[in-house]
């Protein structure tokens, strides 16, 4: 049995599914929810791209390094997101959290955290992980504040880390969370669910 091995994760203000070719139909509505592929710091396919961009994402998860999930708004059943583990390190008991986005329209409603807490939870309750990891580009200031709301605390920054598709090079800011501070991240998350 593989370390990360595709599961349904499901909350009240979201259900995470394995994804799925399926899916890419809402997906491409999700992302013209703010024409999210056109802000240069992120990587959302654009809608005449999401079909390979499931098959890229599939691929990697056959090869055991992602493990991607459709983020499903349950009172439509519809798909408004992506987000992964990748980075699948089950030797050392690691995953990161990322190629995370979300239509315009849901965005800072509390499904975020609560398709945080899900992954979270079952990253170290489950897979037993030492440390969850996330990983955003410099210029992505909303990424970097939520990623920082979630309670994660900035690792440092790899420079020129890595080229764009517009020849940019992007510095990558690198967050984690640590099996240690998962309890209290736990609590702080249940808290903002319960107040939003």
């Amino acid at each position: 049995m593989a370390f990360a091995e595709p599961l349904t994760l499901a909350g009240q203000r979201v259900v995470l599914e394995p994804l799925r070719a399926e899916h890419a139909d809402d997906l491409v509505a999700a992302a013209t929810d703010g024409e999210l592929w056109k802000l240069w710091y992120t990587s959302v396919a654009a809608p005449d791209r999401m079909g390979a961009d499931i098959e890229r994402r599939l691929a990697s998860q056959r090869a055991g390094s992602m493990l991607p999930f459709a983020v499903i708004h349950p009172l439509t059943g519809k798909a408004v997101g992506m987000t992964t583990y990748m980075n699948i390190d089950a030797v050392h008991r690691r995953v990161e959290i990322g190629s995370t986005w979300y239509a315009k329209s849901v965005q800072r409603t509390g499904l975020n955290t609560e398709a945080k807490l899900l992954l979270l939870g079952h990253a170290f309750d489950t897979l037993d992980c030492i440390a969850v990891e996330f990983r955003t580009h410099w210029m992505n200031q909303q990424s970097r504040a939520a990623i920082a709301r979630l309670g994660a605390r900035q690792d440092g920054i790899l420079r020129n880390h890595q080229i764009a598709s517009d020849g940019t090079l992007r510095d990558t800011v690198v967050f984690s969370i640590i099996a240690s501070e998962w309890p209290a991240v736990k609590s702080h998350l249940a808290y903002r669910l319960a107040s939003s």
